[in-house]
């Protein structure tokens, strides 16, 4: 059997049809997953304070939902399925997002796969529990506990997809990126799950890894474009040989061995010089080249000559994460920040990153994404107006979201493609 024919009847196995199911057992299983997006979304709604965006986002509860490009899997469906996995992939896909994402980084023998670093294995993977802990960057270490139990060295481990070779990668599982500070054994370490997430589809039957090539082909059948990210290297680069040149077209070139349209491709990095060789190496698939931006505050970002620079050097779409776009105004409502504005007055488009990160928003302090309009968050259905803002008032492109069903139900009822 085949990669793609696997990938294919495993798609097809995960992707049943909600009108296949209903037929009994005699009727086949969907090619591609027909969107259902689950109670997420509906209680979402239910839960927003009354006012015209919820009665508008009510009056779309029937149906029917179609994927959309505005909605992009982040890691496939992180916030219940192990990251960049089969089963996260597919269930992304079924909860409507248009656009999956491989991250991509490499292997010892320099094979491209799916992970959200070179250095994550560890903590999303169940690497620390097999033999193939003895090859990890650093070992195992305990936490070191005070008397009254805490912590005072937090538990440790680095292991790398560079340690490995790409059979050893494929022997792993994945599962919820976690781990445990005060673990004194590796069994221990690899959990630490948050409390808004689960652990129920991290066993040993499940959290199936991937190459890049089989990510492609596992997209191209279940309807998906996709938007892979080149992953910075842990590793020193040139790797045995293998340059950072060498490792941005590589991943493009896997797409074109492919047959991958360029319209149906976002490449993705944080670093400009990989955004900067596609546009100049490969032109048709550098013009939907994303630059992601890695700003930790607001003081961190880029100045409206920075995107008018940007624009001037090939870039089209900008990505930072989401609190970079929103602010509130005199009234606490959730506005377009100006730092969107520039970007929109500079002719960039934009994508943003990540919903669905943050657990839950009713008791506040709600970090990182939320830090600029926090203040008017106070309840789980506030995302639907985030979602709202970055549509209405910053008109990003695409959002990124770990449960990609709360932003595909907005963007069928506001009728987004």
């Amino acid at each position: 059997m085949t990669t793609r024919t696997l990938l294919l009847a495993l798609a097809g196995a995960m992707c049943v049809s909600a009108a296949a199911t209903a037929a009994g057992p005699e009727a086949r299983p969907a090619r591609r997953p027909a969107v259902q997006l689950g109670p997420r979304p509906y209680f979402l709604v239910h839960d927003m304070a009354d006012g015209a965006l919820k009665r508008t986002l009510q009056q779309c509860s029937d149906g029917p939902f179609h994927k959309s490009d505005f909605s992009i899997g982040h890691r496939g469906a992180a916030l219940q399925f192990p990251e960049h996995t089969v089963e996260s992939y597919t269930a992304g896909a079924r909860l409507g997002a248009g656009i999956l994402e491989c991250d991509v980084t490499f292997t010892k023998d320099k094979e491209l796969v799916c992970r959200h670093a070179q250095n994550d294995l560890h903590t999303t993977t169940n690497i620390l529990l097999t033999p193939l802990a003895g090859k990890c960057t650093r070992p195992f270490s305990p936490a070191v506990l005070g008397s009254g139990g805490q912590i005072i060295t937090p538990a440790s481990a680095e292991c790398r997809t560079s340690d490995i070779t790409l059979a050893e990668f494929k022997s792993l599982r994945g599962k919820m990126d976690a781990f445990n500070p005060a673990a004194q054994t590796p069994a221990q370490f690899v959990g630490g799950t948050a409390g808004f997430r689960t652990d129920l589809y991290s066993g040993p039957t499940s959290g199936t890894l991937m190459t890049h090539r089989e990510s492609i082909e596992l997209f191209k059948s279940l309807g998906t474009k996709m938007t892979p990210e080149l992953k910075s290297p842990s590793v020193a680069m040139p790797f045995d040989g293998f340059t950072q040149a060498d490792y941005a077209q590589k991943m493009i070139d896997e797409y074109k061995a492919a047959g991958v349209p360029p319209r149906d491709l976002f490449p993705q990095s944080f670093d400009k010089g990989d955004v900067l060789y596609w546009i100049r190496h490969e032109p048709a698939y550098g013009r939907r080249a994303v630059y992601l931006d890695d700003a930790e505050t607001v003081a961190d970002l880029p100045g409206f000559a920075d995107l008018v620079g940007y624009k001037q050097d090939g870039i089209n779409i900008w990505a930072p994460p989401t609190f970079a776009l929103l602010t509130v105004d005199s009234a606490n409502q959730i506005v377009a920040s100006q730092a969107a504005k520039d970007a929109r007055a500079a002719g960039l488009d934009i994508i943003t990153w990540t919903l669905e990160r943050s657990g839950i928003l009713a008791d506040g302090n709600n970090g990182f994404y939320y830090q600029t309009f926090d203040s008017a968050v106070s309840r789980e259905g506030d995302v639907m107006r985030v979602i709202d803002a970055l549509a209405r008032d910053v008109g990003v492109r695409g959002i990124f979201s770990d449960w990609a069903a709360p932003v595909t139900y907005y963007a069928n009822c506001m009728g987004l493609k």
